[in-house]
């Protein structure tokens, strides 16, 4: 494989994360499915966030957070994903920056002022989408997602030349709904292949993988080298509950599978070699948000600086105790340091 000047370049659904506490009562009574995504639309969204409490609001998006986590290892990130020419559309595109991940991707234009943040005029298009994430008191988060400006995503987006130029091209699960955001992941998995680099998934939750499975499972079997998923996820793509069947399953379909399991650490499978991997110990557990985008950040630089896969998964476990440890989708800690 020739050099390349970037380790990962990601897509996805980019998003400014909102963040609040919130209680086992109020997922109920509101219908919320706890530990799970929802989408939702833009009243939706504006009626939720008015009943939530204080809140802390970053920039997050699945992807965009495994990116930003190789930033902070130290390796050479970027990124595509579509936002809008607003606030929180520079919010974002600020934080990407400075957190060290290349984003290029062009925004949608905003047209006019807008009256409430997240009403959407159809003549302005779509603001910059939110995850309204509610945190309950065993930190477990509930998803759930105005996508805005994020479905607008397609081929036009996608930049091959970047992607030629990375090691590996990692996409999120969630994008992978709109027509246009299929043909973008049919062409971004094309480049790669042409370009004779590397493929990886994330399935990134059960409600993508009901949704997709069928789709899913080709495009993992036909393109994808590297695949993420947690056990539930897993169980859901392969129709079982039997993990260790749907880990050798995957494992006929997919090169390298890696399935975290939460505090039981992450069995990573290469050919016939099976690795577990311990969870990092944590002090406090704050917010479970990200730490799946965390373990997939210190894999997969791990994997471009060619460590062998029980450092790769230690790297990953590091990376996901940071994010857990804390509110937030994104480490707070440099993780180059962590990891020493």
């Amino acid at each position: 494989m020739s050099p390349a000047s970037y380790d990962v370049c990601a897509i996805g659904n980019a998003l400014v994360d909102v963040i609040a506490d919130a209680t086992e009562a109020f997922l109920t009574e509101n219908g919320i499915a706890k530990g799970g995504m929802t989408l939702i639309d833009a009243e939706g969204a504006a009626t939720l966030y008015d009943m939530i409490g204080t809140t802390v609001q970053v920039s997050g998006g699945s992807a965009a957070n495994t990116v930003a986590g190789v930033a902070s290892l130290g390796g050479r990130p970027a990124y595509m994903g579509k936002v809008k020419a607003d606030q929180l559309g520079a919010v974002f595109r600020h934080d990407m920056h400075a957190q060290g991940v290349m984003f290029a991707t062009s925004p949608t234009a905003e047209r006019r002022q807008e009256v409430r943040e997240v009403v959407v005029d159809r003549r302005r298009g779509s603001p910059t989408g939110r995850c309204i994430i509610l945190v309950t008191p065993d930190a477990q988060r509930s998803m759930s997602t105005y996508l805005g400006a994020a479905i607008e995503f397609g081929p036009g987006d996608v930049q091959t030349e970047i992607i030629k130029d990375s090691q590996v091209t990692y996409l999120e699960g969630y994008l992978f709904d709109p027509p246009e955001a299929k043909k973008a992941f049919h062409l971004a998995a094309n480049t790669v292949r042409e370009s004779n680099r590397k493929l990886a998934l994330t399935l990134s939750d059960v409600f993508c993988v009901n949704r997709h499975r069928v789709e899913f499972l080709e495009l993992i079997k036909n393109d994808v080298d590297i695949l993420f998923a947690n056990q539930n996820e897993l169980l859901a793509l392969y129709e079982t509950k039997d993990l260790d069947a749907a880990i050798a399953a995957a494992r006929n379909d997919c090169g390298m599978v890696i399935t975290t399991r939460g505090e039981k650490g992450a069995v990573i499978t290469a050919g016939q070699e099976t690795i577990t991997v311990a969870a990092e110990p944590v002090a406090k557990v704050v917010d479970t948000t990200g730490a799946g985008d965390l373990f997939a950040a210190g894999f997969l630089f791990g994997l471009t600086q060619n460590k062998p896969l029980a450092e790769c998964g230690r790297i990953g476990a590091i990376a996901a105790a940071e994010v857990i440890s804390h509110y937030g989708p994104r480490p707070q800690k440099k993780l180059k340091e962590l990891i020493k």
